[in-house]
């Protein structure tokens, strides 16, 4: 369904997008992930074709974007971070709106639009203006203003940011089923259990380049090991993080600022708590709290990147 070749884009002497390249069969669910400033977005636009790209190809269902802008739009719905609706018109007008922008008319449009309202499950709420709803519903008529036109590829852009529990689950298990249908996808967010629920693969994108490519299980193949040791404590010197990493052979040390969390990646972790801890209470940690974790995608991103997926 789609093939990125080599792509590269800058913005003056700013290379953005490092020769990126990955391909998505049709009807897979693909987790595009990178902390913020890490090229994802800029990827997602330039697949879209609302980018020009500098080098590279993209091809969706082996149509070049750059040579078919207009077909490939018409293959391609997208549902942005930003809310992409007009506020004192009513949820069905709206989505009447972007179907007539995509070509459908008359009736075929207004049996689309029930279509949809039924989809995303707001069809007794079609004849409300949109600034009445709540934050999730107008995520929910967001994407459907996405799946007017019937997209053979529906690409996703942090579709549940701030928005109620009830709202993200509709949304998710609404998204599952369209996979479940044949629809292929391409689902960015920074929350990895969503990933991890909706996507069959996954590439992990950091300072314009794939650096992870592949199932869950082959990522966290790649870790370091199966567990990893977690300790919170009140701040941490500089002093202090090189004494444990230094204490870490054939590991890793990361620490969150925010949180206050040191997390120590190494192949034998039970064997390996005694001595951090010794370490930590010599370079004058006050530490709150000590466990070991089970590793997980968040895990690998974290080592990857050495950072959160929400930093």
């Amino acid at each position: 369904m789609l093939e990125v070749k080599d792509l590269k884009k800058s913005y003056g002497k700013k290379e953005v997008v490092k020769n990126v390249s990955f391909t998505i069969e049709k009807g897979e669910s693909f987790g595009l992930l990178g902390p913020n400033g890490a090229g994802k977005s800029t990827t997602i636009s330039m697949i879209c074709g609302l980018v020009p790209y500098d080098q590279g190809e993209v091809l969706v269902a082996s149509q070049s974007v750059k040579q078919f802008p207009v077909l490939i739009k018409k293959k391609v719905g997208v549902v942005p971070q930003e809310i992409a609706l007009y506020p004192t018109m009513s949820a069905r007008d709206n989505l009447l709106f972007w179907g007539k922008m995509y070509g459908l008319t008359g009736a075929q449009a207004k049996k689309r639009v029930e279509e949809v309202l039924d989809i995303v499950g707001l069809k007794d709420r079609g004849k409300d203006r949109i600034e009445t709803f709540s934050g999730g519903m107008k995520r929910r008529i967001n994407i459907g203003a996405a799946l007017m036109h019937e997209p053979e590829l529906l690409i996703m852009d942090e579709p549940t940011v701030g928005i109620d529990p009830q709202s993200r689950n509709h949304i998710l298990e609404t998204v599952k089923a369209l996979n479940e249908k044949g629809m292929t996808i391409i689902y960015t967010s920074h929350y990895m259990e969503e990933v991890e629920f909706l996507c069959n693969r996954v590439g992990i994108i950091d300072h314009g380049e794939v650096i992870a490519l592949g199932t869950k299980a082959e990522l966290c193949s790649r870790l370091t090991g199966s567990s990893f040791i977690q300790m919170k404590v009140e701040s941490l010197s500089d002093d202090a993080m090189k004494a444990l990493k230094n204490t870490v052979e054939n590991g890793q040390v990361t620490f969150q600022q925010d949180t206050g969390i040191i997390e120590v990646f190494t192949p034998n972790p039970q064997e390996a708590m005694a001595s951090i801890i010794t370490t930590a209470v010599h370079a004058g940690l006050k530490i709150e709290s000590v466990e070991i974790k089970e590793s997980n995608l968040e895990t690998l991103f974290l080592q990857l990147t050495g950072r959160t997926l929400r930093d």
